[in-house]
């Protein structure tokens, strides 16, 4: 094995060693976070303090087109990027990012806050960690889903060292990146937490925000705060609107990049002149609304249309940043604003302004980002006071519903669709998605007609041992569906007058998660499945035991796509001479049943991984060869034949 040595051939427990990685995620994305901080902090203060007037216009003008210019000859066109591209690399392909291209989509992102793009730093930082992460799992030849972990863990830490906020770190890593909550919680905790005692060493230990104490002075305050949330839902979904209209429009703009960021930068710089606070992160108009509040109602308005606007003109236009801070600062706007006016309206109630700009951006940033436990963990972390939660998870619950009323996918989910992929997040939602109802429905004919006698009716259904069946006219369409609770409850003659009618049907080109959510919202054990071109027409009916059945194969298809994706990899990374080819191990084969370290493996040879029914691993030495097992085998020259040998 002296060609193809593996990385982690070692002793200790793999426990131990994602334990390791996840330190070594924390640490990296600490230093990271705070390094990309440091830079463009200090080159903002640099440019825009050696401009005045109307000279600012000029700074995110001449950004635009550097900007422009590293995106297009450096890193090129994306389908997908930043946290969306993190949520598709979890959910697809197990955490693998191309995190060759991460330092300059970083230096880029410092180019366009540092030029006052009205970006933000939250999600270049999370590329910071998650690529970090999936680099570190490449590196340490880890599977799959420990690959993932270290990606959120990666995502968890660069939160937690930007705000000084470890636990809304891990709760944006399992609401957003995982999409649940489960799998290795302890080392993403790990990560979280080694970054967030770098973070406070390097820079302190105070949060983000600088907050005053905040006092719920009576339940009366409790309405104004549902108001506050009936407007942070449909702003919420306004923001996430606006963002892909943003982009469609530069993207369909025929232009070379340069031009489009060159005029995106143009527009944030005029508005500049009359509104300095909309350039790039906002961090200083924020803790003003929060502090001393003096902005005024109409100040506060402005500011919240202006950056409503010119986040997607940036966005948009080519500019690297992200959203998350741009929400923020809307909140607080709008929070800010809602205060005052709450303020001169009832004046009896000692109303405190900045807790509803406090509030206000918790109550967008989780209408925009569809997480209200990372919105809510995020504000009591910088507040560190119990008392603002009641309000806050008020605001923030009304906003998160009437946001995904309006808008159904979040700032972040919107741009799969939109590119031929649904998450469907969690581990059986995933795995559901990627099979359509028509490959598991049955496709057989067998219905009810309207005319049957009952007693008929309920005599087959005894017979054929089915809870259901759908009912069809005389023309063979579907007109309802008849189950033995309708046989139950009803004192019919015939099919028609105890059958239900407008059955919930479902197509066969829809996924099947879909289908089974409708199942699961009408508790109903069956569906008929319909033409979409004619929904009349009976094609056949899906029941639980076939959803059960396609979730089998669902999971088999799953592991056979990872495996052969895995191959693929190697395969491409390989000289010519070098040969990567599945090997199935055959019963009773020399290899069979024993330990890797006591098989006499030739040694211009690389076992790389095994697929082991649901499960694909790396093995190591002390891990035991079964009959069955797929071998991913890199082999060189004659190698490959002992190989077969050995296996077959």
């Amino acid at each position: 094995m002296k060609r193809f040595p593996l990385l982690l051939r070692i002793s200790t427990s793999d426990t131990l060693t994602l334990g390791a990685a996840a330190v070594l995620v924390g640490l990296g994305s600490g230093v990271g976070v705070w390094l990309f901080k440091w830079l463009f902090d200090g080159l903002g203060a640099t440019i825009f303090g050696a401009v005045q007037g109307w000279q600012v216009a000029l700074v995110p003008l001449a950004g635009g087109v550097l900007v422009g210019l590293v995106a297009h000859f450096l890193i090129g066109e994306e389908k997908l990027h930043g946290t969306a591209g993190i949520m598709q690399a979890v959910a697809l392909s197990g955490g693998r990012l191309a995190y060759q291209k991460a330092p300059i989509k970083a230096a880029a992102a410092i180019l366009s806050i540092g030029a006052g793009a009205s970006v933000g730093p939250e999600d270049p930082s999370v590329q910071i960690g998650a690529n970090l992460g999936s680099f570190l799992g490449r590196v340490f030849r880890l599977s799959d889903e420990r690959t993932r972990t270290l990606v959120a863990a990666g995502a968890a830490s660069a939160i937690a060292a930007a705000f000084n906020a470890p636990i809304a770190g891990v709760f944006f890593a399992l609401e957003i990146i995982l999409g649940e909550i489960g799998g290795n919680l302890g080392m993403i905790l790990v990560a979280a937490v080694t970054s967030s005692v770098f973070t406070q060493a390097v820079s302190g230990a105070s949060p983000a925000f600088q907050v005053p104490a905040y006092a719920f002075h009576s339940v009366w305050e409790l309405p104004l705060y549902l108001g506050l949330g009936l407007l942070a839902g449909p702003v919420s979904a306004l923001y996430v609107r606006l963002l892909y209209l943003a982009q469609d429009f530069f993207r369909a703009w025929q232009v070379a990049r340069p031009v489009k960021t060159a005029f995106a930068g143009a527009l944030v710089g005029l508005t500049g002149i009359f509104l300095p606070q909309v350039f790039g992160v906002g961090y200083e108009t924020i803790g003003e609304a929060l502090n001393k509040n003096d902005l005024g109602l109409g100040l506060l308005l402005a500011l919240m249309l202006a950056k409503l606007i010119l986040t997607p003109v940036s966005i948009g236009g080519g500019f690297l940043g992200g959203v998350f801070a741009p929400s923020l600062f809307v909140g607080a706007m709008l929070g800010g604003a809602f205060g005052l006016g709450a303020q001169s309206l009832f004046p009896l109630l000692g109303l405190n302004p900045p807790a509803f700009a406090l509030v206000g951006m918790a109550a967008v940033l989780a209408g925009a980002v569809h997480a209200p436990l990372t919105a809510v963990l995020l504000l009591f972390e910088m507040t560190n006071d119990y008392r603002i939660i009641l309000p806050l998870m008020f605001a923030v619950a009304v906003s998160v519903l009437l946001s995904q009323r309006i808008q159904r996918d979040s700032v972040y989910a919107l741009g799969l669709p939109r590119h031929g992929r649904r998450l469907d997040r969690g581990r059986d939602g995933e795995v559901m998605s990627a099979i359509t109802v028509g490959e598991a429905m049955r496709p057989d004919s067998a219905s009810l007609p309207e005319t049957m006698p009952l007693e008929e009716a309920a005599d087959l259904l005894a017979r054929s041992r089915r809870h259901g069946m759908p009912v069809t006219d005389a023309e063979g369409n579907l007109s309802g569906i008849l189950t033995v609770q309708d046989i139950e409850r009803t004192q019919g003659e015939t099919v028609s007058q105890a059958c239900t009618r407008h059955p919930e049907t479902a197509y066969p080109d829809e996924s099947l998660s879909a289908a089974l959510r409708r199942m699961s919202r009408r508790d109903v054990g069956r569906l008929p499945v319909v033409s979409r071109e004619d929904p009349r027409k009976l094609l056949g009916v899906l029941r639980r035991a076939d959803v059960i059945h396609a979730y089998e194969i669902a999971l088999t298809r799953r592991v056979s796509q990872r495996h052969r994706e895995h191959a693929v990899r190697l395969d491409a990374l390989t000289p010519a001479r070098v040969n990567v080819s599945d090997v199935v191990i055959q019963p009773f084969a020399a290899a069979a049943g024993k330990k890797m370290k006591d098989i006499p493996f030739p040694p211009a040879c690389l076992i790389a991984s095994v697929r082991r029914g649901r499960e694909v691993f790396i093995p190591r030495g002390e891990t035991t060869l079964q009959a069955g097992d797929v071998l991913v085998v890199v082999a060189e020259g004659e190698a490959r034949q002992a190989v077969l040998q050995l296996c077959g």
